[in-house]
């Protein structure tokens, strides 16, 4: 028999003891994004949530997501407070577009080598982005892939859960031709379109993350790093003074292609770029990738997060609600009866002012 010590985990890449100091750091963090309804507390095998009882019919809504490569900007700057605020955003304001209230969220993060202090930053983005939006972080799970992954990569994924009264559902079915599409600025480009992105910025026009760029006021790492406006309690803010019919959450596919996703049949949203303009990131990216508009509307936001489509009568007060809440909004426009019943659709009309 052979006198060779036999394999560890540890020397298979595991680290044990890092893993538990990264949930010493984080777990207060994660104590901060609470609600009333959290029963127990971390290092459960199961996080645990009472449902309010005050709902006379409640339907519970689930959303996936991830961050995508914008994780692999902040990889390289080394900047890991800010991807767990888009994590978050992209998970709730995909619930919110029904009319659900965000309840809960469970994170996952995979990464090669646990540093302690990393995962401790990764989540206290996630335990903002959680109280932000009024969830709680239920808990979640983080896991060591050494051979898999670099030991400086990482990616992050997350579940979130909501509640909405049967009778408050939004959707499809509550649009109307007549209705007012309004238009909620977007903080940059959020999660979306950064393997474009990065290609056009990074290897096209070869700049670097820490170069100083005239038409954003600062580098291009800080720019590519803002983090996704979270916009469930707005909406949900809209909601309470307002008859929302429902909303459109702006991601992958772009404005008109996710604004078609709520549209019933039958009827388009007619937009019009001539009321507003898209932000400097988009120019730049358009400009140095000499990329289509078609293709840019098609891959980014385009300065739109998010689309409440309201009552006619109700568009000053859903407007007077996000002015409060120091949301830029403006009427984007309107929902018109289709021809020949066609397919739900949303189109864009004119032209951006400087773009």
């Amino acid at each position: 028999m052979s006198d060779t010590q036999g394999m560890s985990y540890a020397e298979a890449g595991v680290d044990i003891e890092a893993g538990d100091k990264a949930v010493e750091l984080f777990a207060p963090l994660a104590k901060q994004a609470t609600r009333p309804e959290v029963r127990g507390g971390l290092g459960g095998f199961a996080g645990l949530f009472a449902l309010d009882t005050k709902y006379k019919e409640p339907l519970l809504a689930a959303s996936s997501d991830g961050v995508g490569t914008k994780i692999d900007i902040a990889r390289q700057m080394e900047i890991y407070n800010t991807v767990g605020l888009d994590l978050v955003a992209m998970v709730v304001d995909d619930l919110v577009v029904c009319g659900a209230e965000p309840l809960f969220l469970q994170d996952y993060i995979s990464i090669g080598r646990v540093v302690p202090e990393k995962v401790a930053k990764l989540v206290e983005g996630v335990a903002e982005g959680c109280i932000k939006s009024g969830c709680a972080l239920l808990g979640g799970e983080t896991a060591e892939h050494p051979g898999l992954m670099a030991p400086d990569e990482f990616d992050m994924a997350a579940t979130g859960v909501g509640v909405v009264e049967a009778a408050d559902l939004l959707g499809p079915e509550r649009v109307q031709p007549g209705d007012v599409c309004i238009a909620m600025a977007s903080s940059g480009l959020h999660s979306n379109g950064y393997s474009l992105a990065r290609k056009v910025l990074l290897e096209m026009a070869g700049l670097p993350l820490d170069a100083h760029v005239e038409e954003f006021g600062r580098t291009l790492g800080e720019e590519l790093l803002e983090p996704t406006h979270i916009y469930a309690k707005d909406c949900l803010a809209v909601m309470a003074e307002a008859k929302v019919r429902t909303f459109c959450h702006v991601t992958g596919g772009g404005l008109a292609n996710n604004l078609a996703r709520v549209m019933p049949k039958g009827v388009t949203a007619v937009l019009d770029r001539a009321t507003w303009n898209p932000g400097a990131v988009f120019r730049v990216i358009q400009k140095e990738g000499r990329v289509a508009r078609e293709d840019m509307e098609q891959t980014f936001n385009m300065g739109v997060g998010m689309v409440a489509v309201v009552d006619p009568e109700d568009v000053d007060r859903a407007m007077a609600v996000l002015t409060t809440r120091h949301v830029d909004s403006w009427v984007l426009g309107e929902v018109k009866v289709a021809e020949d019943d066609a397919a739900p659709g949303a189109i864009l009309e004119g032209n951006h002012p400087r773009f």
